[in-house]
């Protein structure tokens, strides 16, 4: 097991690529949670490096410090996470708690703080604490069995950001179809067959996909 590694200010203020002042200005934000104290040393450790260096990235992407502190203050203060992620109503997928660790161990060598802004930015991921909250075990899973087939996180994020849109949209045409004819209840107990045609042609898609792939080959053999 990796040791845990702890920082007086000075040094995690390097690491992190900023100034002791901006780790001050973070830490009365409430952008950090409070470092470990010993005496008059506050000590800070790996998981206060890995969120200053998440701050950088979605600064880089455009956020600003008061969203930013607005997400810290309710991932570090217990307010509901399943709600931050978009969980709040009924849904058929199963949060997963992991530790910065677990979460590198499943993305080896690809969880950079550009992914986890990108991941955050897509609502698949947020923290608790110490923890990390990844929106759907599915999508987890999905994710990081693409990665182990060589595909980069970065383009495995990007690919579902663009599934996402095509997803809402699909969710769209199916609220409007179903509401035009059946009252709103409706939507929970239909959202199952909903499911079962985008499966059904997502599966017929890949397989003319597949058909034509092979037909190239061939064609080219």
């Amino acid at each position: 097991m990796q040791e845990k590694r702890e920082y007086r200010m000075e040094e995690l203020a390097r690491l992190a690529g900023i100034t002791v002042r901006t780790l001050r200005f973070y830490r009365e934000r409430k952008l950090i949670p409070p470092p470990r104290r010993e005496g008059r040393i506050a000590w800070y450790d790996d998981h206060h490096l890995a969120r200053l260096r998440t701050i950088a990235a979605l600064l880089d992407r455009g956020h600003t410090l008061s969203g930013i502190a607005e997400l810290a203050d309710a991932f570090d203060h217990g307010r509901d996470v399943g709600e931050l992620l978009g969980l709040g109503e009924p849904t058929e997928e199963v949060p997963v708690r992991l530790t910065p660790e677990e979460l590198a161990a499943r993305f080896e060598g690809e969880v950079t703080p550009e992914n986890l802004a990108a991941a955050m930015d897509l609502g698949y991921l947020g923290t608790d604490g110490d923890e990390l909250v990844h929106i759907s075990r599915r999508l987890l899973d999905v994710s990081s069995a693409l990665v182990r087939e060589g595909i980069p996180l970065a383009e495995v994020l990007t690919a579902g950001q663009r599934v996402r849109e095509h997803a809402e949209a699909l969710a769209e045409l199916f609220a409007d179809l179903i509401l035009r004819h059946a009252p709103e209840e409706s939507l929970l107990h239909l959202r199952p067959l909903a499911r079962s045609v985008v499966e059904a042609e997502l599966s017929l898609a890949l397989d003319r996909r597949m058909r034509k792939q092979t037909a190239g080959d061939r064609g080219t053999g």
